[in-house]
């Protein structure tokens, strides 16, 4: 497998634009669109958010159908969540704009929104988005990059990565862009992503590897413990590499699965590192556990503590905090067989061992705390299985930014 550079337009077949349809923001692009000339393969994971996004109620319908994909539109600014029968009604507009300006049938159109929950739709800027995006749509790299900056809210920075490798000898490719900066929390899958490929692969294999692969990469990330109502994870595979297509499990579904974990993982990882008011990417890696559900269980009740997230703030060496975070967690341990380090650029050191504190430098502590990514590193001794969550540290921008989100 190889990085390469792109997102996703990276894959053959695949272009994207984006424009300023002014949803909510001005002066900035606000909508976007990807779209495969051929008919595609479509998977997707959605959020478990009772309270779910009218966009999201029509993708899941959509991806559930099996009926071919050929565009995603997304718009930030209103997440169309809590919005009744006219949030749907809107999502069906753009489907239909979309239908309209390049004659593929609407029902292969999905839809993502991103932005103040309970605010309607201006279907009217929406449709005419559409109409002005059509004649935008690139397969170049920087396409693929202003789409990956139109459907950021809060996020600093946009997202997207792409990665080649090789099925049966033919060069696959696989890129993809997410946002997500807050209400991020696991219970998929915390964000709006969208992976494009032209890989040949059966619909029902291409969903079970990302179900698996959400697992332990977006359901691994906690920014704020909340889980959103527009959580969408789309995959679309128009096919076009060539390669002899994938319909059962074996090297070649193992190379694709392979793949996919590293570009959704990055992803993941951006999103955590992002974080709103973040000034830390705050990992959690929990080995020899006696289950890999416990070892989940575990890293993400570290990364989620509010009390963790404002050590890691502060550089404060108080591992009771996350030990503490383990106790809660759900996971089922003995604290006597628990080894704890903290891990950055700067260094390694262990402070806590079976059971027992250990006498450490408070001075090499801080350093180690002060880098821009540190690890909670957890040996439980207890069996073999291992699990890696990614978090940030909680600062007083993170407040600032959601006391006015909706000004």
């Amino acid at each position: 497998m190889e990085v390469i550079k792109g997102g996703v337009t990276a894959a053959a077949g695949f272009s994207a634009g984006s424009c300023e349809a002014n949803i909510k923001y001005e002066g900035r692009t606000d909508m976007a669109m990807v779209y495969s000339k051929e008919p595609c393969e479509c998977a997707g994971t959605f959020t478990s958010n009772q309270v779910k996004a009218a966009c999201v109620q029509w993708d899941m319908q959509l991806v559930k159908s099996g009926d071919p994909m050929y565009a995603v539109v997304i718009n930030s600014g209103i997440a169309n969540a809590c919005t009744g029968k006219e949030g749907f009604d809107a999502c069906i507009a753009t489907a239909k704009a979309v239908e309209e300006g390049l004659k593929v049938p609407y029902t292969g159109v999905a839809v993502a929104s991103t932005g103040v929950i309970g605010m309607q739709l201006p279907v009217d800027k929406l449709t005419a988005g559409v109409k002005k995006l059509i004649p935008l749509l690139s397969d170049d790299k920087e396409a693929g990059t202003a789409a990956s900056k139109a459907i950021m809210t809060t996020d600093t920075v946009n997202k997207e990565i792409a990665v080649s490798f090789d099925i049966g000898g033919v060069k696959v490719t696989l890129g993809g862009m997410s946002k997500g900066s807050g209400m991020i929390h696991p219970n998929m899958c915390t964000m709006l992503a969208f992976l494009t490929s032209d890989i040949a692969i059966d619909k029902a294999l291409m969903q079970k590897a990302l179900s698996e692969v959400v697992k332990d990469t977006f359901n691994m990330i906690s920014v704020d413990g909340d889980t959103s109502t527009n959580d969408t994870l789309l995959l679309m595979a128009n096919s076009l590499a060539g390669n002899k297509k994938i319909v059962s499990e074996g090297t070649d579904y193992d190379t694709f699965k392979e793949a996919l974990f590293y570009v959704c993982r990055e992803l993941a990882r951006k999103m955590a590192k992002d974080g709103e008011g973040a000034s830390k990417l705050f990992t959690a890696r929990v080995i020899n556990a006696k289950t890999k559900d416990d070892a989940r269980l575990l890293a993400r009740s570290v990364i989620s503590s509010n009390l963790s997230k404002a050590a890691v703030y502060g550089c404060d060496a108080n591992f009771g905090r996350f030990l503490c975070a383990m106790g809660y967690s759900g996971a089922s341990f003995e604290q006597e067989d628990v080894e704890l380090y903290f891990e950055s650029g700067a260094g390694r050191m262990k402070v806590f061992e079976y059971g027992v504190p250990l006498d450490f430098d408070e001075d090499e502590a801080l350093k180690i705390l002060k880098e821009d990514e540190v690890t909670v590193f957890i040996d439980m001794h207890e069996g073999t299985d291992e699990a890696t969550a990614w978090g940030c540290d909680l600062t007083y921008d993170y407040v600032k930014i959601n006391a006015d989100y909706r000004s």
